[in-house]
């Protein structure tokens, strides 16, 4: 069994590192697409799928009237639809429409108590909820607060604090904003978490420090280890966030970099605790399945996140161009996308929005905006999570047959059938389904409430089986003891 086990996870390194090399068109794909799209089984082995986006084109600067993106960072969506892009190398910050096919004004300069003043290399950007924008100003070491016209409000500095390392460095590289319009920002090489400002301004201290453990080996070898092999070894810090976003909730989605690829996001609530699920495999870190040897080796190296909507997130892979959606519960959705030259592939991918139904990317080699929509295997599995989010499980179950008839062995699909069948009270469709999707855990619940509910319905014949099996016994017993009786006044004993 160990033998197998480890055989078939082999061969899935090995398929999934020729599928990282050599782009091929799934099995019901809605049309050819430069990249790999599959997802994994209950065994981890990598299984093909369709298409659940495929490429829509590419905007780049030239082709909404300026000149070319240089090294563009990070861009946002306001609630208007205002594509905000910070064009990095340029020193700017270019707004497009919601089309993306014109800019509507280009912000690289602003007044401040009557002089002008510029960015310098502006690394993130964000549009608040009441119409502000933040600018992660990063070479000029502060985030600058405009209107959406490019009007000055205020600045947000380096902060003081003695909670701080005398050698801190404030530079600001992602920025996002709460319903409450408090302040987060990933600082680079802040290790200690994500930096916090109330609305003026004032920094409030550290927000959602990523633990890491050291296990009892490693603290004992390093004890006696000397000080040079300790210094060759990696450094047990926590690790730096990378990319920031926020719910209707006020959650805050914090992508990083894991090197265990089990964990690359975080869902934080408003006292900095992570709360994200993690899903059957209880894997959140992107490809569970990696070759450890040539170009795009090692676990996914997570950029960027973006919250789309009923639960579901989105995770940038700039390791292997690769698109990771999850659900609210963790389980993985789908995948696509890859590292290439060809429309639809990236060659270094910083960022990642919804735009309406299509997902956008940020190519700072490319200096473009990659557009991706939705297949009808992608609207069908965004649809089910979607009603099952709302409590409208009926609704899902039609979604997900229409998503078996697409992918007959998907397990998602079964599980979700499985769980709407679980919610509406039918245990014995809901355990089918669940053997069929590999769901222990719910097959589990579902079989418990299938016996207690076989148990519930038939206690008054159990009850009556059990009250005349033990009349039964005690007529047994006078009988033999009146038996026994008789033999003695006989005198056979």
């Amino acid at each position: 069994m160990r033998k197998t086990t480890r055989l078939k996870r082999i061969l899935g390194v090995f398929v999934l590192s020729v599928m990282a090399a050599l782009p091929v068109t799934p099995a019901g794909a809605a049309q050819e697409v430069p990249y790999d799209t599959y997802n994994y089984n209950y065994w981890e082995d990598v299984v093909r799928t369709p298409a659940a986006y495929t490429p829509e084109g590419s905007v780049s600067g030239t082709d909404v009237g300026t000149t070319a993106f240089k090294e563009p960072r990070d861009f946002c969506i306001s609630a208007e639809g205002e594509i905000y892009v910070a064009d990095t190398g340029n020193n700017r910050i270019v707004v497009l429409d919601s089309q993306m096919k014109k800019v509507n004004r280009i912000i690289d300069t602003f007044t401040v108590d009557g002089e002008e003043d510029r960015f310098s290399a502006p690394y993130g950007v964000c549009v608040s909820e009441n119409g502000e924008l933040f600018v992660a100003d990063s070479n000029n070491a502060r985030v600058v607060v405009l209107t959406p016209q490019g009007e000055y409000k205020r600045v947000v500095k380096e902060p003081k604090s003695e909670i701080l390392e005398d050698d801190f460095a404030f530079i600001p590289i992602k920025v996002t904003v709460d319903y409450a319009d408090r302040i987060y920002v990933i600082s680079k090489g802040a290790f200690e978490g994500i930096l916090v400002f109330e609305a003026d301004g004032t920094f409030s201290g550290y927000f959602g420090t990523i633990e890491v453990k050291i296990s009892v080996w490693e603290k004992f070898w390093r004890r006696f280890a000397s000080k040079e092999e300790r210094s060759n070894t990696q450094l047990y810090i926590p690790t730096e966030f990378t990319g920031i976003d926020v719910d209707s909730e006020g959650f805050i989605y914090a992508s990083n970099i894991d090197s265990e690829g089990k964990q690359a996001v975080r869902r934080l609530n408003p006292q900095g605790k992570d709360v994200i699920q993690k899903g059957e495999n209880k894997n959140v870190g992107g490809d569970i399945r990696y070759s450890n040897y040539g170009d795009y080796n090692g676990p996914s190296e997570i950029v960027d996140v973006v919250y789309r909507n009923k639960g579901m997130y989105s995770l940038l892979d700039r390791k292997r161009g690769r698109i990771f959606t999850y659900d609210k519960e963790g389980n993985l959705l789908y995948i696509f996308g890859g590292i290439g030259l060809q429309d639809g592939t990236f060659q270094t991918p910083v960022a990642i929005e919804q735009n309406g139904e299509e997902i956008i990317v940020l190519d700072a080699g490319r200096n473009v905006i990659m557009k991706f929509r939705e297949t009808n295997y992608g609207s069908l599995i965004n649809d089910a999570v979607g009603l099952r989010y709302n409590g409208d499980e009926k609704q899902a179950i039609d979604k997900w047959n229409e998503v078996l008839r697409l992918d007959e062995n998907n397990e998602l699909a079964n599980n979700g059938i499985g769980k709407a069948y679980l919610t509406a009270g039918d245990n014995e469709n809901a355990m089918h389904y669940f053997e069929l999707g590999m769901n222990k855990e719910y097959y589990s619940i579902a079989y418990k409430r299938y016996r207690n509910k076989i148990l519930a319905d038939n206690l008054g014949w159990i009850m009556t089986g059990v009250i005349a099996l033990i009349a039964a016994g005690i007529v047994f017993k006078k009988i033999k003891r009146r038996k026994k009786g008789i033999v003695r006044e006989e005198g056979l004993l």
